[in-house]
């Protein structure tokens, strides 16, 4: 009969989804887990110590951005620092804020901005990505990406994701801002 046949691949597709959803469930927590564990290590390293982070410039004449070019956060943050500062250079290090490939792109932005031989030196670097899930910000949970922003010789403020989101790289860095947005508010 058509109607028990319809009935039986609705039950089928409702079961599919389910064990998707589970099976994402159970990815994100493993992802967690991972997260948590890094972070202990990490802080129990030191460097999450809140005595090794240091103070922004009140009034920054240059600002190193590592973020997409593509999207609204570089419009965004853009147009917030220059209504505060007019006279502001900002310099842009395009990099990926997602993906297995987003650490070594951020990395290399942050170690850009700190080479004593860059023809652009900061006052301040902002390390930057919009919102999104928990996978899509994992990448900035990455342990080498932390190790950098922490080791970072320019003043740091992580700006990922949106006010409840928090990366471990917001826990590495001088600064934490709960939005790109509000990192050029800082």
């Amino acid at each position: 009969d058509l109607v028990q046949k319809a009935e039986s691949q609705l039950d089928s597709a409702k079961w599919d989804k389910e064990r998707a959803e589970n099976r994402a469930a159970k990815a994100e927590a493993e992802l967690a887990e991972l997260k948590a564990k890094l972070k202990a290590k990490l802080e129990g390293e030191g460097l999450f110590d809140p005595a090794r982070k240091r103070s922004l410039p009140a009034m920054p004449r240059r600002i190193g951005i590592v973020t997409s070019e593509a999207g609204a956060v570089i419009h965004d943050m853009c147009t917030v620092l220059t209504r505060r500062f007019p006279n502001l250079e900002i310099r842009l290090f395009p990099a990926q804020v997602q993906g297995a490939d987003a650490p070594k792109t951020i990395i290399a932005g942050i170690e850009y901005f700190n080479r004593e031989d860059s023809d652009f030196k900061p006052d301040v670097l902002i390390v930057a990505r919009g919102g999104g899930s928990f996978e899509d910000l994992f990448c900035f949970n990455d342990e080498a990406l932390v190790r950098a922003v922490a080791a970072s010789k320019v003043p740091t403020i992580s700006a990922v994701g949106h006010e409840w989101d928090y990366t471990l790289c917001d826990f590495a860095a001088d600064v934490r801002a709960g939005t790109p947005s509000i990192a050029g508010e800082l």
